[in-house]
C-alpha cells in the first residue's frame, strides 16, 4: 500500500488533440474525483481482503468450515461462525460510516458551481459535469474547476492574477497571460463561434510545464506555455473574470497526477498484534500435537481397556483426525473477541475526539473530526512530524509590524497585550487594526519636528513609491491589488501612517500625505529577482528631484552603502532583533542621482533591453551600475502572521521528543523565518544549507557534511539543515538518499524549501521506509495531500485553501495548536487503552484455554471438553467483555492536565516499552501460570471427590464450573490490577462480571427442560453454590493467582519509578505542582531517560569545513515577488491607470452575483 501506487490516469503521456465547440469529438476521463475507499462495487472484495488479511479472521474462518465437518467438533457447528459474523457486521458498519462521510466530502467538491459556454449561452454546472474542451468562466475569488488555457480576461494585456498557495505553497500571486490571438476574444458569440483546436502533451504530474499549439482557424498555430495555463486548485485574484478552454479533467489535472491513492493503513499495535496471533496459532498447533501424541500413547497404553469411550478404530488415520478435533478444542486460545472490542473501543475514542470542546475551534463552529479510528494509538507513537508552513503554521496574511527608521526602532511595544494573545487562542487570524502596525510615537516624531523627521517622511514616501501595487477605489475606501504580499503589507502600513497610495499611471503615482497630494513621475522599475534580492525604482519627486528609491536584503544594501550613510550598526542590530522574532525584514534606502548620471544609465539601459542573449543578465549587470552609494534610511519588519499558539505547540513537541520537518513550496528566506518565528530556530543554531545544481555536487556537500559531525552522526545536534527541491531531487538519489537522510537525522530541525507536492510525499516516504518510527503529517492544502496520505498518519487543517487535505486526511482539525492535545493527551491515552486491551485479551484467553489441556492429562486426551460449550462462547462475549472495554474507553494514564504540563510523559507511549513482543509473551507466560494454580489447586481440592445431599456424586462439569467461576474471579480482578484510573464505570465493570455470572449460572442451570437447551447443566448450580469447598476456593485461588502480580508491581514502581509514577502521586496528593526540574530534584531515583529526550539540545561544538554551513545570526530577509513571468512587473504597471473608469468588463457582473449567491 505503498504512496506510489497510481491514480486512475491516462495510459503514458500520449499527446492529445482537442476540439474547440466541438465536444462530441472530445472524449476524455470526467471532471468528478474521489477520496473515498471504496465504491459501492468495490466495497465487498476490498472489504473482505481487508478483514481477512488480518491473522485472526483468517483463522476463525479456517475453524468455522472445520466446525462444519461432522463429528469433528467437540464445541459444536456455530460457536465459532456467530461471533464471526457479529465481528464483520460490526466492523464493515463501521467502514461504511467513515467512507460514507469521504463521499460526502467529495461530493461538497464535485457539486461546486461553474460557469460554462455551451449552446451558445452561459450555463451554471456543477464542477464534474465540465468536459475537456469547454469554455469556462471564473471571476474574482473562485477555484478553477479544472485545467485550462487562458482565452482573455478583464486586466489590461489579458493577464490575470493566481494564488498558487494550494498547489506549491508560495504566497505570492502569480501572472498568467492570454495569447494575443485570443486577447479580444470576450463576447459570447466571440466566444461561440471560435472555431480550431488545440495540441497539446498528454496528462502529467509538472506544474510548471505545458507543451501546446492552439490552431485556429485562418490563423497561422501558436505555440501555449505554462504562461497561459491556469491549473485546478488555483484560485483568481485581484481579476474580475477570465475565460479559458477546459484541457485536462479530473484525475488528469495536474493537481491530482500529484496526488496519491488512499492507502489502507494499519496501526503498528495491529501488526504486531496480528504477528503475535500467527505465533499463538504455532503455539495451538503445538498443543493440538502434545495432546495427539499423549492421545495415542494413552490408547496404545490403555485403549483395550476403554470399552466405556466409544472407540473403536486405533488406526493411523484417526491421528489426523484428532489433530483437527483438538485445533478446533483449543481454537478459543486465538482471541476473537479482541478484534470486536478494538472496533469498539476505537470507535468510541474517536467520538471522544470529536466531541472535545477544547478543540473546537468556535470563529468557524468546527470541531476536530477523527475520520478514521484504526490509527487512534499511533497518535501516541509520533516520532517525526512533517508539517506544511502556509496554512498550517500561519495565516497566510502579512502585516507591517515594526520598522526601525534612521536607528530608532518603531512598533516595539514590549507590553503589547499579551494577555490579549493568551486569550486570542481561537482567534488569532482575521486581521484586525490592532493587530497591525501601531506606535504612536513614530507619528508624534514626524508631527513635533524630531531630528530624524525628514527620515521618517522619505522613508514612507519609499513604502508609498517603491512597489508594484495597484490601487482600486470603489467610493472612499481604497483596496490594493499585488502579486507580492510584502508589498501590499508595505503600502498598508504606510496607509495607515498617513501616506496613502491612491493613484497609478502608466508613468507616475499619486500621495496623498500630510494634507496634500504628492506626484511622483515612475521612470523606471528595476525588477526584483531571486539573485538580485532587492527592487528598486527610478523616481522623479513633486520638487523635480531624481531620486532611486531601493528596497532589499541587507546584504545586498549594506555592501552598495555610501560612507556617508548613518544609522548603520544600529539599523544592523535592529534587524538581527527582529529575525530573533521571526519577522521578515527588509533595508530601505534611496540615493539621489543628477541628471548625467540618469542621461548616461539610461542609454545603457536601453542598450541592455534589446541584447538578444542573455538579456537578463545584461540587465542585472545595468541596475548595478546605477544601485550604489546608497544612503540608508532604516528597515522593515512584516509578520508572516502566525496561527495561534503555534509557537507554544510546537516548544511541547519538541519537549515530547518529536522531531518536525519543514517542508513547504515556498522560498526558502520565507521558511527560514517563519521557522525562527514559530522557535523551530534558535539564534545560535548553525544551518547547514544545500543548494546544488548537479547529482555530484550535492553528494560532495552531504559526504563533506557527514564527515565534519564525525561521531555526531545520527545523533541529534543543534542543527539546522535547510534544503531547496532542485538539491532534494539528487538527494533523493538511490547512490545518496542514505548519507542524505543521516545528516537530516542528525539535525534538530530540517526545513525543505521549493518542493513539489511529490517530493513532500517522497521525503516523507523516505523517513517512513527508513527509520523505525511513526510519522506524522500535516497540512492545510491540495499540495499536502500527497505527503498526508503517504505518512503513518495524516492531518489534515480545515483552512483556507480547500477542503482537500482534510478529506484526504485521518484526523481533521482548525487549528495546528489543536495538533498538542491531539498527540500528548487523546494519542497516549489511545495507546495506553488499545495497547491493555490487547494484552488484557491474550491474557484472559490463554487462562481460560490452556486450562482444556491441563484437563486433556486428566481424561486421558479423549477431546473431551471441561465447560459447558455455551459457556465458552459466551466467555468473551459476556463474562469479561467490561473490563476489556472498560479499560479501553475510560483507562487514563494520568490526567490531562498533567499530560499537557509535561510533555516528557509523551515519550512512555511514543517508545513502545509498555507493549511490544516481550511484554506480550510475559503476559502471555503469567497467564499460563495463572491457568495452571487455576485448574490443578481446585483439581487438588476435590481429589477425593464428595457426596452431595441426596447422595449423588459429582462429575467432570462440576468441576469444570468451580473453576470457570474462579477464572471469570481472577481475570475481572487482574482488570482491577491493570487500572490506573478507577471511576465508577471501572467498578461497575469489574464487580458487575463476577456477578453476571454467579446470576447466569444459577439461572442457567433451571433452563432444562422449560428450554431446550444444555440439560448436563440441570441442577448445576444447586450443587455448586452449597459446596463449602466452592466458596473456600472462591477467596483463596484468585488470591493465589495474583499475589505474584501485586507483589511485582510494588517492587517496580518502588524500585524502578519513572515520571509517570511521580506524576501520578503528584496526581494523587492533590495540590503539589512542580515543574520539570522540581520533579527530577524532588525524586532523583526517577530514571534519567525520561527527562533526557525533549529538553533543548546544547549548542553543539563542530567545526565544519566547507561553504555549506552557515554560523552567521539571521537577519530575516524575505521578500515574496514573481519572477520571470511572461510580462515584465515594469511592462505590467504600466499598462494601469486608475484615474480612468474600467472599460473591459464584458461579461455580466449581476449574473455571476446571482449564480453563487
Amino acid at each position: 500500500m505503498g504512496w506510489r501506487r497510481p491514480l486512475p490516469r491516462a495510459a503514458g503521456t500520449k499527446a492529445r488533440t482537442i476540439y474547440l465547440n466541438e465536444p462530441h469529438r472530445n472524449s476524455f476521463c470526467k471532471n468528478s474525483i474521489s477520496t473515498a475507499k471504496y465504491s459501492l462495487w468495490s466495497f465487498l472484495p476490498r472489504y473482505l481482503y481487508l478483514q481477512f488479511s488480518k491473522a485472526a479472521n483468517a483463522f476463525f474462518l479456517f475453524i468455522t468450515i472445520l466446525q462444519q465437518i461432522p463429528d469433528v467438533s467437540p464445541t459444536g457447528k456455530y460457536t465459532t461462525l456467530l461471533p464471526l459474523l457479529i465481528i464483520l457486521v460490526i466492523s464493515g458498519i463501521k467502514e461504511i460510516v467513515e467512507d460514507y462521510k469521504r463521499h460526502m466530502a467529495d461530493r461538497l467538491v464535485n457539486s461546486k458551481n461553474t460557469i460554462v459556454l455551451r449552446q451558445n449561452m452561459w450555463q451554471v454546472i456543477l464542477w464534474k459535469e465540465v468536459n475537456v474542451g469547454d469554455i469556462v468562466k471564473a471571476t474574482d475569488g473562485q477555484f478553477l474547476p479544472a485545467d485550462v488555457v487562458l482565452i482573455s480576461s478583464s486586466q489590461p494585456q489579458a493577464t490575470c492574477y493566481v494564488a498558487t498557495s494550494n498547489l506549491d505553497g508560495e504566497t505570492n500571486l502569480k501572472i498568467r497571460q492570454a495569447l494575443l490571438e485570443t486577447a479580444e476574444i470576450q463576447t459570447e458569440k466571440q466566444l461561440s463561434s471560435l472555431s480550431g483546436k488545440i495540441e497539446c502533451e498528454g496528462p502529467n504530474c509538472h506544474f510548471n510545464n505545458f507543451i501546446g499549439t492552439l490552431y485556429l482557424n485562418g490563423k497561422s498555430p501558436v505555440s501555449i506555455g505554462p504562461d497561459q495555463v491556469l491549473l485546478r486548485g488555483t484560485q483568481l485574484k485581484n481579476t474580475d473574470w477570465i475565460f479559458g478552454i477546459v484541457v485536462y479533467t479530473g484525475f488528469e489535472t495536474k493537481f491530482m497526477q500529484n496526488a496519491v491513492q488512499s492507502p489502507l493503513k494499519r496501526s503498528r499495535v495491529e501488526k504486531v498484534t496480528n504477528v503475535q496471533i500467527l505465533v499463538l496459532f504455532l503455539m495451538l498447533l503445538v498443543m493440538a500435537l502434545v495432546s495427539c501424541v499423549g492421545a495415542a500413547f494413552w490408547n496404545g497404553k490403555y485403549g483395550g481397556d476403554t470399552w466405556y469411550a466409544g472407540k473403536k478404530d486405533h488406526s493411523s488415520p484417526s491421528f489426523w483426525f484428532d489433530v483437527l478435533m483438538f485445533i478446533i478444542l483449543y481454537h478459543n486460545l486465538i482471541p476473537i473477541s479482541l478484534l470486536v472490542t478494538l472496533e469498539i473501543v476505537k470507535s468510541i475514542q474517536a467520538m471522544f475526539i470529536n466531541w472535545d470542546e477544547d478543540m473546537h475551534y468556535e470563529r468557524n463552529d468546527v470541531y476536530a473530526m477523527a475520520r478514521t479510528s484504526s490509527l487512534n494509538e499511533e497518535l501516541g507513537q509520533v516520532k517525526y512530524l512533517f508539517s506544511d508552513k502556509t496554512g498550517t503554521l500561519t495565516c497566510n496574511i502579512m502585516t507591517f509590524k515594526k520598522c526601525t527608521i534612521a536607528g530608532i526602532i518603531y512598533g516595539n511595544q514590549s507590553d503589547r497585550n499579551d494577555v490579549d494573545e493568551e486569550n486570542s487562542s481561537d482567534c488569532a487570524c482575521p486581521i484586525t487594526e490592532s493587530s497591525e502596525f501601531s506606535d504612536p510615537k513614530l507619528l508624534e516624531n514626524f508631527e513635533e519636528d524630531h531630528p530624524t523627521k525628514e527620515y521618517i517622511k522619505e522613508f514612507l514616501f519609499l513604502l508609498s513609491v517603491c512597489h508594484t501595487v495597484v490601487p482600486e477605489r470603489d467610493g472612499n475606501n481604497i483596496s490594493y491589488q499585488a502579486s507580492s504580499p510584502d508589498e501590499a503589507a508595505l503600502v498598508k502600513g504606510a496607509k495607515k501612517l498617513g501616506f496613502v497610495f491612491t493613484a497609478r499611471t502608466p508613468y507616475s503615482v499619486t500621495i496623498e500625505a500630510m494634507g496634500e497630494e504628492f506626484t511622483f513621475q515612475i521612470l523606471n522599475v528595476l525588477e526584483f529577482s531571486s539573485d538580485r534580492k532587492r527592487m528598486s525604482v527610478i523616481a522623479r519627486t513633486p520638487a523635480g528631484q531624481l531620486r532611486l528609491y531601493c528596497k532589499g536584503a541587507d546584504s545586498v544594501i549594506y555592501e552598495r552603502l555610501s560612507e556617508d550613510s548613518l544609522f548603520v550598526k544600529e539599523t544592523l542590530t535592529h534587524l538581527e532583533s527582529f529575525a530573533r522574532e521571526g519577522l521578515r525584514t527588509l533595508c530601505i534606502a534611496y540615493i539621489d542621482l543628477t541628471e548625467l548620471e540618469y542621461q548616461q544609465w539610461l542609454a545603457m539601459y536601453e542598450e541592455a533591453c534589446i541584447v538578444v542573449q542573455d538579456r537578463a543578465q545584461s540587465l542585472e549587470r545595468c541596475y548595478d551600475t546605477i544601485e550604489k552609494k546608497f544612503l540608508l534610511l532604516g528597515a522593515t519588519a512584516i509578520e508572516d502572521r502566525l496561527q495561534a499558539r503555534v509557537p507554544e505547540t510546537i516548544a511541547n513537541l519538541l519537549k515530547a521528543n518529536i522531531r518536525i520537518w519543514l517542508l513547504t513550496g515556498d522560498k526558502e528566506e520565507t521558511a527560514v523565518n517563519i521557522a525562527y518565528s514559530c522557535k523551530l530556530l534558535s539564534g545560535h543554531m548553525p544551518h547547514i544549507q544545500l543548494n546544488a545544481n548537479s547529482l555530484e555536487a550535492t553528494q560532495q556537500m552531504i559526504d563533506q557534511n557527514c564527515q565534519d559531525l564525525g561521531a555526531l552522526l545520527g545523533k541529534e545536534n543543534d542543527l539546522a539543515l535547510i534544503i531547496d527541491g532542485k538539491t532534494l531531487k539528487h538527494a533523493l538519489h538511490f547512490e545518496v538518499k542514505k548519507s542524505f537522510l543521516n545528516l537530516a537525522l542528525s539535525c534538530r530541525a530540517v526545513l525543505c524549501c521549493r518542493l513539489s507536492p511529490l517530493q513532500k510525499a517522497e521525503i516523507v516516504d523516505l523517513v517512513k521506509n527508513h527509520v523505525r518510527a511513526i510519522t506524522l503529517a500535516i497540512g492545510d492544502g491540495a499540495n499536502d495531500v500527497g505527503m498526508i496520505q503517504t505518512a503513518h498518519v495524516g492531518v489534515g487543517i480545515s483552512g483556507n485553501e480547500g477542503m482537500q487535505a482534510t478529506n484526504n486526511s485521518d484526523y481533521a482539525i482548525a487549528q495546528f495548536h489543536h495538533l498538542e492535545k491531539l498527540l500528548l493527551v487523546h494519542g497516549t491515552w489511545s495507546y495506553f487503552r488499545v495497547t491493555k486491551c490487547v494484552l488484557y485479551c491474550f491474557y484472559k484467553n490463554v487462562v481460560l484455554y490452556v486450562i482444556e489441556l491441563w484437563f486433556a492429562f486428566v481424561n486421558g486426551f479423549s477431546g473431551q471438553i471441561l465447560f459447558e460449550r455455551w459457556c465458552i462462547s459466551l466467555y468473551n462475549v459476556i463474562f469479561t467483555s467490561l473490563p476489556t472495554i472498560t479499560l479501553g474507553i475510560f483507562e487514563q494514564c494520568c490526567s490531562q492536565e498533567s499530560l499537557l504540563r509535561y510533555p516528557q510523559l509523551y515519550t512512555i507511549s511514543q517508545t513502545g516499552d509498555i507493549f511490544n513482543i516481550k511484554v506480550l509473551w510475559i503476559q502471555c507466560i503469567n497467564a499460563f501460570v495463572h491457568s495452571f494454580i487455576l485448574f490443578w489447586l481446585p483439581t487438588k481440592m476435590l481429589k477425593h471427590d464428595m457426596v452431595l445431599p441426596g447422595g449423588y456424586t459429582t462429575d467432570h462439569l462440576f468441576l469444570g464450573n468451580f473453576i470457570y467461576t474462579y477464572v471469570v474471579v481472577t481475570v475481572c480482578l487482574k482488570a482491577g490490577l491493570e487500572t490506573m484510573s478507577w471511576n465508577k464505570f471501572s467498578h461497575l465493570a469489574i464487580w458487575g462480571s463476577i456477578l453476571i455470572w454467579l446470576v447466569f449460572f444459577t439461572v442457567y442451570s433451571f433452563f432444562w427442560p422449560t428450554i431446550p437447551i444444555s440439560p448436563e447443566m440441570t441442577g448445576q448450580a444447586s450443587m455448586v453454590l452449597a459446596c463449602p469447598y466452592f466458596w473456600l476456593g472462591f477467596f483463596l485461588v484468585p488470591i493465589v493467582c495474583l499475589i505474584q502480580n501485586v507483589i511485582w508491581k510494588s517492587i517496580r514502581n518502588t524500585c524502578s519509578r519513572t515520571l509517570l509514577e511521580v506524576v501520578r502521586e503528584m496526581e494523587s496528593s492533590k495540590g503539589q505542582e512542580l515543574g520539570c526540574s522540581g520533579v527530577i530534584e524532588e525524586n532523583p531515583r526517577v530514571e534519567a531517560k525520561n527527562f533526557q529526550v525533549s529538553l533543548s539540545s546544547q549548542p553543539c561544538q563542530i567545526v565544519f569545513r566547507n561553504s555549506s554551513v552557515d554560523l552567521r545570526a539571521p537577519r530575516g530577509y524575505a521578500f515574496s515577488q514573481v519572477e520571470h513571468t511572461v510580462i515584465s512587473q515594469e511592462e505590467l504597471v504600466r499598462s494601469y491607470d486608475t484615474t480612468k473608469s474600467k472599460t473591459r468588463r464584458t461579461f455580466s457582473t449581476a449574473f455571476s452575483e446571482s449564480v453563487f449567491e
